[in-house]
């Protein structure tokens, strides 16, 4: 059910929120935080249907700032229940004029009650999301620096602006290829690394990331290199005295998963949409230290 609100205000919005909850049996005692999106910068539209998504795993009650078409100052707004909503409640604003100045202000009387609370950028970069109107509010902050028209400056920006919760959708696009590489170390007795070469598409964060990751984990020198016809990561190499483990993954789905010594394993890998990376970083409210380490060594990589 979507129920369209004109030039409302945050007082009328919570008192339909009372009422569909009276009439139709919404409840928010499942609710386990609210996600608070900023997509005045993006489509909200692919926004929220990443959050419906992400709620089946996380029921959550979801508050979107949007843009909106209007010039004069009002609030414009959704409620949206049930099917249209995923497991969670979603409440959509479309400020204009000067509202558009206060999208904090309009948030704080529809947050959940005792409940955490995670700030989202799906669009555009935010060098420090802490210092934002909204990220101060929140427990958790995410970004997103693919799709920056300048990559590696958009992640010095945002490790300048760092602080204990906040983290990047590059980061958890990686972490299957995290975790098979750790595997493969452990299983081979961690033999010594002498470099490390990745391949992606072209200004792909997370070939830089993952590259500062293993540098800073195996103390080994690394080569990136990019492909206007990649998807996603397509390619770690780890070279060891033994020989080469690598995972090949050219056509963004299955990866051959080579060691040395060993006979190759196709492996399923596909591309982690949207969806499952959002889902994943609502599993954690927690700083994420080793994101934090990673960019930080990464930011220092770059300007030397």
């Amino acid at each position: 059910m979507i129920l369209a609100l004109p030039n409302t205000t945050t007082s009328e919005i919570n008192a339909e929120l009372v009422r569909i909850r009276a009439e139709g049996g919404v409840v928010t005692l499942g609710r386990v935080m609210t996600l608070v999106i900023d997509s005045t910068c993006c489509d909200a539209e692919a926004a929220i249907s990443a959050a419906n998504y992400a709620s089946r795993e996380h029921p959550c009650r979801v508050v979107v700032l949007a843009r909106s078409d209007a010039t004069e100052p009002r609030l414009d707004a959704e409620i949206r229940v049930g099917g249209d909503a995923g497991a969670s409640e979603v409440i959509l604003l479309r400020p204009s004029g000067d509202m558009t100045q206060h999208g904090d202000t309009l948030l704080i009387p529809l947050l959940l009650p005792d409940a955490p609370i995670v700030a989202w950028w799906p669009g555009g970069t935010v060098s420090a999301p802490a210092l934002t109107a909204i990220g101060a509010m929140a427990t958790r902050r995410i970004t997103d620096v693919k799709g920056s028209p300048d990559v590696k400056a958009a992640l010095l920006a945002v490790a300048d602006g760092y602080a204990p919760g906040d983290t990047d959708l590059a980061w958890a696009r990686t972490t299957r290829w995290r975790a098979l590489l750790a595997a493969a170390l452990d299983r081979t007795g961690s033999p010594a690394v002498t470099n490390v070469r990745i391949h992606g598409d072209t200004g792909s964060p997370a070939v830089l990331l993952l590259g500062a990751w293993l540098r800073g984990k195996l103390g080994c020198s690394f080569d990136d290199s990019y492909s206007d016809e990649a998807r996603g990561l397509v390619s770690v190499r780890l070279e060891t005295p033994e020989g080469e483990i690598a995972i090949v993954r050219p056509d963004g789905r299955d990866a051959t998963f080579s060691q040395p010594g060993l006979p190759d394993h196709i492996l399923a890998l596909p591309q982690r949409t949207l969806q499952a990376c959002l889902a994943e970083d609502l599993r954690r409210l927690d700083a994420d230290e080793v994101y934090g380490e990673t960019l930080i060594a990464l930011a220092r990589a770059l300007r030397s």
